[in-house]
This record gives C-alpha cells, sequence and structure tokens, in this order.
C-alpha cells in the first residue's frame, strides 16, 4: 500500500442525540451506506467516540484532489435516494463538522513493505 492512501480526506463528525447512537447506525447503514458507496466510493472507515466528546460518529473518504472531492460530491447530493436519507436521520443528528485535510509525507516515516 502506498501512503498516503488518498491525498485529500473529508472528515465528517456528526454528534448524535443521547442514547440515538444505535438507530444512527441503523438509518446510515441501511439508507446511506448504499449511495454513499456508488457516489463517493470505498470509505477510508467509520468511527464512534470513546474518550472526549461523546455521542459523534465520524467518518472517512480519501479523493484524488479538490476536483475528485466536488465531482463525487455532487453525485452525492443530486442521489434520489439522498433526500430520504436526511428525512430520516435529521432527529438524530444535533450537530455536523465537515473537514478536508490533505495528507503529509513526513521523511522519516518507514512503511512496511
Amino acid at each position: 500500500m502506498s501512503f498516503p492512501p488518498k491525498p485529500l480526506v473529508d472528515q465528517r463528525i456528526y454528534t448524535i442525540r443521547l442514547r440515538k447512537m444505535p438507530e444512527f447506525l441503523e438509518v446510515f447503514n441501511r439508507m446511506a451506506m448504499p449511495f454513499l458507496m456508488e457516489t463517493l466510493g470505498t470509505p477510508l472507515g467509520f468511527y464512534v467516540s470513546h474518550v472526549g466528546p461523546l455521542n459523534q460518529f465520524v467518518h472517512l473518504w480519501g479523493y484524488d484532489d479538490l476536483a475528485d472531492y466536488e465531482r463525487r460530491c455532487h453525485a452525492r447530493d443530486t442521489h434520489p435516494d439522498f433526500p430520504a436519507y436526511l428525512k430520516a436521520s435529521e432527529h438524530l443528528i444535533t450537530a455536523q463538522e465537515t473537514r478536508l485535510i490533505k495528507a503529509v509525507v513526513m521523511p522519516a516515516m518507514r512503511l512496511p513493505t
């Protein structure tokens, strides 16, 4: 595997209503994942907070560059299944943060071969 796997990462952090994480995860998996996989591709990972701010769901999506990000996000935002997911999840989400972060290669880093 080359490093970084994708030079641009979209980091999404959703704060979920207290005691609603299981419901959110079910809705996200059932309604969002099919069209997200179709439009955004394979995610880099999914996480839930364990220490620090709680009730947060984090997902990471990698992109080749800003044009790739914009193209795939447009496909997601205009997908016919997106509005239904937004409606089904709106009562579960209290806040959302989105960050675009760029990979930095550290010369001293050695990767397994």
